[in-house]
């Protein structure tokens, strides 16, 4: 009685090694890599398996609303990027550099009144990363308020500073250390 028993689990770890070397050849699971069409507008990287609308929201600079316009005056917002010509791509960037040539409205811009030249512009990417620096630096030059607190690294809004913004320094209630206890005994 106790031998067969023993036989049958002996011939079951037989079949599941026998078994387990066949399923070892095969891959028990397939992992589906995604591959991307990664396609390059404005010095973005941009996911080219997205229409041209949502896509062109991933461009520093380019705003959900300033996105649309763009989709819009380009004419096929639903077409992927992937399958863009470079004729497409080109006139895509044209009309994110230079908005004011196809018409979409100046409410739209990120840089209206320029101070320097008193111009509605929009900027993008590295123009729109140069022109902040450039206004900051402007602003620590002329020694604004905002641009003391720029200098000083704090917050530039008016946010609340003494809980936040502390830079490391750690600021706690220290109790004072009680007197040991002596016993006296009489």
């Amino acid at each position: 009685m106790g031998g067969s028993g023993t036989d049958k689990k002996l011939e079951r770890k037989i079949k599941k090694t026998e078994e387990g070397t066949e399923e070892a050849k095969k891959p028990k699971y397939v992992e589906k890599k995604k591959q991307f069409n990664i396609a390059r507008l404005m010095e973005t990287n941009v996911n080219g398996d997205k229409p041209v609308i949502s896509a062109i929201n991933h461009i520093r600079g380019v705003s959900p609303m300033f996105g649309n316009a763009v989709a819009l005056v380009f004419g096929n917002p639903a077409k992927k990027v992937a399958d863009l010509s470079d004729a497409e791509i080109q006139k895509i960037e044209d009309i994110i550099a230079n908005p004011q040539k196809y018409k979409i409205p100046s409410w739209l811009f990120n840089r209206r009144k320029d101070p320097e030249t008193g111009d509605d512009r929009h900027a993008s990417v590295s123009s729109l990363e140069f022109t902040k620096t450039m206004d900051i630096n402007q602003m620590k030059k002329l020694r604004s308020y905002r641009g003391i607190r720029h200098m000083f690294g704090l917050p530039v809004r008016g946010q609340r500073t003494r809980s936040s913004f502390r830079k490391g320094k750690s600021v706690g209630v220290r109790r004072k250390k009680e007197a040991p206890k002596t016993s006296s005994k009489k």
